[in-house]
């Protein structure tokens, strides 16, 4: 499976996904995904050209899945983030490292949370549990993306901007003293 397209979103930080899970389910939404580890590899070459050009190169893990993605650099209108994805599907990530390994491209950077993903419509809808926080991301046209996130009694203007990796950074950064990794991984 090939899926290319520009993706669009809000990332919006929530103190209980309980609630926004109890607000999907009261408008009717259909899980897709249950509650399930996802483990993400950076990757970038040597000389760092992608992280330079604002893309991305992961492999990920979620669930049974294995999916290869590139992003492309990100464009923002207000608080929605939008940048181009092609996605792939994959028998194993490990493999995969290694082939990207051979074309100078070596992993940089980790980072873990669990996900559930929903569907409103046609938008997803996906409540992330990181070592950080919790987050609801909201994706798909860009004009449905402030009332999908009203319907969940969610403030669209909440909206933050940035990776998970960039907030990681910043997180880490007010609590220097907690001495967290630099990867956003869960204790084990």
């Amino acid at each position: 499976m090939v899926y290319d397209r520009l993706e669009t979103e809000l990332k919006i930080p929530v103190p209980d996904l309980n609630a926004v899970r109890e607000a999907l389910v009261r408008h009717a939404a259909t899980q897709i995904h249950p509650m399930d580890r996802e483990v993400n590899i950076l990757l970038d070459a040597d000389d760092g050209r992608l992280r330079r050009s604002g893309s991305i190169l992961r492999l990920r893990t979620y669930g049974e899945k294995n999916i290869v993605t590139f992003k492309g650099p990100v464009k923002y209108l207000g608080r929605i983030k939008q940048r181009p994805e092609y996605e792939i599907s994959c028998n194993d990530t490990g493999r995969m490292a290694e082939l990207f390994g051979q074309l100078g491209f070596s992993s940089v950077a980790r980072y873990e949370k669990s996900r559930e993903a929903w569907l409103v419509g046609e938008v997803e809808v996906v409540l992330d549990h990181t070592p950080m926080g919790d987050f609801v991301e909201i994706e798909g046209p860009p004009e449905t993306l402030s009332t999908t996130a009203a319907l969940l009694d969610l403030d669209p203007a909440r909206a933050v901007r940035g990776s998970y990796l960039s907030l990681w950074s910043e997180y880490r950064r007010r609590r220097n003293e907690e001495d967290l990794p630099e990867d956003m991984v869960f204790p084990e």
